[in-house]
């Protein structure tokens, strides 16, 4: 019998340029090579609809996204209720196929019964309330820190619904960990985030510079990348490179101020994967304990040594083959060891048998499928 799903995207996931188009993508892969004919719906703003999922699924449709101030919220976090749309419920009530919601953000026709006995997992992409207070608390602009905060408000009450209503899958152990102790949900396993890299490619020897990557227009990033300059490589005197989408202009120039720091602003895919592959050290703190790191996996598959915080590890069994610090001064004594110190065969094996056990494309998907065909 031919296995059918419905997947809710909260955006275009093609092209595979961020963590979270990564993750839908080749969830989506892996469950179309496994045989399951997928009937896909995304949510957009900016991002085209693209040709290149057609290769992947039975259907694919397109609904934009409802921005504005229309949309700003009062009872229901912007996140879902810019995400509202009449067709998409009358696009999954033209038969009964099960249906996975990926993120918080697509989960708006769960408040109601209008798909009342369907069989629904909801994929959590974070702790999104949390996330939201975490991007307050790094704002700058009144206004935005206020919507921010807000959202993080109106988030906790909706999680707090949707994860006694709904069968969630947690992206990591923290996350988790959260729904149950905070949410009190029931019904909520963990099944670890779909990667794009197959193999385990970090070149042996040494590189000859640090590097920080991610998405610069992010304001939790950005301050990630600023304490880095302030505090570890202000006097250090070791190469450090900062690499990501649309940087701030005051970025730029902290990046600047010491000629032995620079940034690289907006680098296209392969010229990214380049300098993680060269690089020494991927430095990559993170202020934000909810989810998994994507921009983590990707250094740890094709990079070498790998210094992170807690935060930036917590819950996702990544600790073991990463270094972990947690303020300046260990920060500092960390990179300067690890800048001296060859990647080797043996870190490259431990990594192999950590994330084949871990981050299986194809183990992972035969779970999700368990979950809808138990036979």
């Amino acid at each position: 019998m031919d296995k059918h799903l419905h997947i809710v995207t909260l955006d275009v996931p093609y092209p595979a340029d961020y963590g979270g188009a990564i993750e839908q993508l080749y969830k989506i892969k892996w469950l179309h090579q496994l045989g399951v004919k997928i009937h896909l719906h995304c949510f957009t703003k900016s991002r085209p609809a693209a040709a290149e999922l057609n290769q992947f699924c039975e259907s694919v449709n397109y609904y934009p996204r409802k921005t504005g101030f229309k949309r700003f919220p009062i009872f229901t976090p912007y996140i879902v209720a810019s995400r509202s749309e009449p067709a998409l419920l009358a696009n999954l009530q033209k038969d009964n196929y099960p249906i996975l919601f990926e993120g918080i953000h697509t989960t708006f026709l769960l408040q109601t019964n209008l798909l009342k006995g369907r069989q629904i997992f909801v994929r959590l992409h974070n702790c999104e309330y949390r996330y939201y207070a975490q991007l307050a608390k790094h704002e700058k602009n009144f206004l935005k820190r206020l919507y921010f905060n807000y959202e993080s408000f109106l988030l906790r009450k909706y999680e707090q619904r949707i994860a006694k209503r709904c069968a969630l899958l947690a992206m990591s152990e923290s996350d988790l960990d959260i729904f149950v102790k905070e949410f009190k949900a029931k019904d909520i396993q963990f099944i670890p985030a779909f990667v794009g890299w197959e193999e385990v490619t970090g070149p042996e020897g040494k590189g000859c510079y640090c590097l920080y990557h991610g998405n610069l227009s992010v304001n939790e990033n950005e301050a990630a990348a600023a304490w880095l300059l302030q505090n570890v490589f202000d006097k250090s005197g070791l190469p450090f490179v900062i690499a990501g989408k649309s940087p701030s202009a005051a970025l730029e120039k902290l990046a600047h101020e010491n000629e032995h720091t620079c940034l690289v602003a907006d680098p296209g895919e392969k010229e990214l994967q380049d300098m993680i592959a060269k690089a020494q050290v991927n430095v990559l703190p993170s202020f934000n304990n909810t989810g998994i790191k994507l921009k983590l996996l990707n250094a740890l598959y094709c990079g070498r040594h790998c210094l992170v915080n807690t935060a930036g590890v917590d819950g996702s069994g990544l600790e073991n083959i990463c270094t972990v610090a947690n303020d300046g001064p260990s920060f500092k004594k960390a990179v300067t060891e690890l800048y001296d110190v060859s990647f080797n065969e043996a870190e490259v094996e431990k990594r192999k048998v950590l994330l084949a056990g871990l981050n299986n494309n194809k183990l992972n998907a035969e779970k999700i499928m368990r979950l809808y065909w138990p036979d």
